[in-house]
């Protein structure tokens, strides 16, 4: 008998080690595949890109926010893997009438190497496990020698336009900047709040402006209209993905900041 506690708290127990999996978040499903659990992942959604063949080769369940219940059900899952953010709160307690569903909360580095440690521990990946968390903490230290005489600069972060939102505090995009000695002008305000772009020189007026590439196509057009709301902000278009996804992609994201530093 396995008995695993989730990071929302929630004990499951398997007789024996998960070998259908569904994945529900895409930087997960990357992990996963990153732990040599190809084979076992049967399931996957629209938005799991990476490694790019998977979407070919598993079965595709539907979004993060919205799934095909049958579908999953189909499948016949021992286990479904999601996320607090990322997948509502009602999904899983549907899901559960299927499988065990575990959740993660990833908001700072630490809960990210815990999710790799447990999913070592869930799945008998201890040893592949135990690289990924040296490989990032490693690389994670190599990075703060990088920057830790880089000046603190203020910075506003866009994830979404019309109405523009930003990310704001407890958020694993919040750590990232504060990581990057970038010091998050709405960090008070909410966790995605929506923001009046005429009053971003009384919120803080950053430094710079960063404009993510996901989950909204952000054009030059927005980084026009943004730019001239602030006193000469540099605006910078970001891959979201090195900002908001956790898993073995962290170990990529610290070489993709290094560079942003130069640039800057």
């Amino acid at each position: 008998m396995i008995q695993l506690q989730d990071q929302l708290g929630i004990i499951h127990s398997f007789t024996t080690t998960p070998r259908r999996i569904v994945s529900l978040v895409p930087s997960q499903t990357e992990l996963i595949y990153d732990l040599g659990l190809e084979e076992e992942l049967v399931g996957i959604t629209k938005f799991c890109v990476h490694p790019i063949h998977l979407k070919a080769t598993k079965k595709i369940v539907g979004g993060t926010k919205q799934v095909n219940f049958d579908k999953i059900k189909e499948l016949q899952p021992n286990i479904i893997i999601a996320n607090k953010e990322e997948n509502t709160k009602e999904i899983v307690e549907e899901l559960s009438q299927i499988c065990p569903v575990w959740v993660t909360n990833i908001i700072t580095v630490e809960d990210n190497l815990q999710m790799i440690s447990d999913f070592g521990k869930l799945f008998n990946k201890r040893t592949t496990a135990q690289k990924w968390i040296d490989k990032i903490n490693f690389a994670y230290l190599d990075f703060q020698k990088c920057i830790k005489d880089k000046p603190i600069r203020k910075v506003a972060y866009f994830i979404w336009a019309n109405p523009y939102m930003v990310a704001g505090k407890d958020t694993f995009i919040n750590e990232m900047l504060q990581l990057n000695h970038f010091q998050n002008i709405y960090e008070a305000k909410g966790r995605y709040p929506e923001i009046e772009l005429e009053k971003i020189r009384q919120e803080g007026d950053p430094e710079i402006v960063f404009l993510s590439s996901e989950p909204f196509p952000f054009k030059d057009n927005h980084a026009f209209e943004i730019g001239r709301c602030t006193h000469h902000a540099k605006t910078i278009f970001v891959d979201g993905e090195m900002f908001s996804w956790y898993g073995s992609r962290l170990l990529k994201a610290f070489d993709y900041f290094t560079k942003m530093h130069e640039k800057l």
